[in-house]
């Protein structure tokens, strides 16, 4: 149950996109929440969106969730032959 350097590397980049979508939200502050804006903005639009740190939490995060799936896969919880029974369909 090997798994190939591309593989892990396009698994780990779809997980790691979907905690970049979930972690965007947090800690985003508009311009209509503060009281401040440049005329002509949306009031909707962020002051300050804190990328780095969004970017360093959703590095760890995915990390996290990317090596409880490959323990799993390695366990062998993740095989093709156990999710296939668990969806109810013939291998």
């Amino acid at each position: 149950m090997a798994v190939q350097i591309s593989t892990a590397l396009a698994i780990y980049f779809v997980i790691w996109w979907i905690a970049l979508f979930l972690t965007l939200p947090f800690g985003v502050r508009s311009q209509h929440e503060d009281g401040v804006g440049a005329p002509g903005t949306d009031p909707g639009a962020p002051v300050l969106t804190g990328m780095k740190r969004k970017l360093i939490w959703t590095t760890i995060i995915s990390a996290i969730i990317y090596g409880l799936g490959m323990a799993a896969y390695q366990a062998g919880y993740l095989s093709i032959e156990r999710l296939s029974k668990l969806m109810g369909m013939p291998f």
